[in-house]
């Protein structure tokens, strides 16, 4: 019978909440000025390194997301130092941050078909709308 959760799950989401927690209190650079969410987290099989995916709020801009990955990679080893001081691991995974844009594809995707359905339903008509009218006893 095969574990539904393996360690490497376990640590991952582990690793999102304690790095959501660490962006949110102690990561202070003037480069990080939009909010950051972790998305999720990836871990390789022997826990020695770590794929950290990320969104920013209001990242409209390429240029602000490019330079709040950077400002994340450059905190990297200190965000790994307090991961170190919270988690009991053996070894603290090597982060590497991703932009994750899977939430405005989604919400892209969801206004597309929004669109479609009310431009189909405006050109259905009032006709088709109450089909019971056209109806004769």
């Amino acid at each position: 019978m095969a574990k539904e959760f393996g360690r490497p799950q376990r640590v991952s989401q582990e690793l999102q909440k304690e790095i959501a927690i660490i962006l949110q209190r102690e990561i202070k650079d003037p480069r990080l000025g939009m909010m950051v969410t972790v998305s999720g987290v990836d871990v390789s099989r022997d826990l020695a390194y770590a794929k950290v995916f990320v969104t920013f709020l209001n990242d409209k801009d390429e240029a602000a997301i490019k330079g709040g990955l950077r400002a994340l990679g450059d905190a990297s080893g200190y965000i790994r130092t307090l991961l170190g001081k919270a988690m009991r691991l053996r070894i603290v995974p090597e982060l590497t941050f991703f932009y994750d844009n899977s939430l405005v594809e989604g919400m892209r995707m969801s206004n597309l078909v929004t669109n479609v359905v009310r431009n189909d339903e405006e050109r259905r008509g009032p006709a088709e709308e109450n089909p019971e009218e056209g109806k004769a006893e």
